[in-house]
């Protein structure tokens, strides 16, 4: 099951987008006393309980032939981390455009369901973002995608700028900072590889890399086929900008109040 389609609320949000433009305050992510916790957690834990007792806890899922686990994060009403089972450091880390690398963002849009099972309900596309920050807009040094909400008026912005996001990158500012956004067609990320995407628009990739920042957000494109929108930000360290593209998202979820969907009466993913 993935995101369905319902109806917008677009006045809503854009009235909500006026009042969280001004007060969001989403920083990059406070350093945390140890930057292994993710590793030691999917590598000591989760990983051994997988292939000895057959349950990934205290990770919600681990696949081990797709090299990933899912972690609930410990902030937010429904966050959820995807997390590399090999040591991956992150953005700078060259495993990441290697050849055989696990689809990574592909198997990060399968847990949006889970997302929706901690709000109870369904909500569209264009309400959740995967996130993976910068070298520098980090505190783990273990690759980590985050699959939450989208924030309210990320929405509206991207909404709108819909009919000028095409194949190439277009700037946009969001959240006070200058990203750039590139189109992906599909119902499913499988096989689009942002990494990669982002590389190719770099020159030098294997020094470039770790200043980026990639969020994916789920979208419907005018015409109504369904797709995403990439969008990328650089450490621009004048200014202030680590490159965090997590700012984005919302991790209260307060967007969930705006498209409250179907009741989900079971769930695949429960809490």
């Amino acid at each position: 099951m993935r995101p369905r389609v319902l109806g917008w609320c677009l006045p809503a949000l854009m009235a909500a987008g006026v009042l969280l433009a001004t007060a969001r305050a989403n920083g990059p992510p406070k350093p945390d006393h140890d930057p292994d916790v993710l590793w030691k957690i999917v590598h000591g834990r989760c990983m051994p309980n997988e292939l000895g007792e057959n349950t990934p806890a205290p990770c919600a899922a681990v696949d081990p032939a797709h090299g990933y686990a899912v972690l609930k994060d410990r902030d937010g009403v429904a966050q959820y981390l995807l997390i590399p089972t090999d040591r991956v450091t992150g953005m700078e880390d060259p495993a990441i455009l290697s050849p055989n690398a696990p689809d990574y963002f592909g198997a990060a849009w399968h847990q949006v369901d889970r997302v929706l099972a901690g709000l109870g309900h369904t909500m569209p596309r264009e309400t959740v973002a995967l996130a993976i920050n910068s070298q520098h807009g980090r505190s783990q040094n273990q690759l980590h995608i985050h699959v939450d909400c989208l924030a309210p008026e990320i929405r509206v912005a991207l909404h709108w700028a819909r009919p000028q996001i095409g194949a190439g990158w277009t700037p946009l500012t969001l959240a006070g900072h200058r990203y750039r956004a590139t189109r992906i067609d599909g119902q499913e990320l499988d096989g689009a590889y942002p990494f990669r995407r982002l590389a190719a628009s770099l020159a030098d990739p294997a020094r470039e890399m770790g200043g980026h920042t990639l969020v994916v957000v789920g979208t419907v494109w005018p015409g109504g086929r369904p797709g995403f929108i990439l969008l990328d930000d650089m450490v621009k360290p004048v200014s202030g900008d680590r490159a965090s593209g997590e700012e984005l998202q919302d991790h209260a979820c307060k967007i969930a109040h705006f498209e409250p969907g179907r009741v989900l009466q079971t769930s695949a993913y429960p809490q």
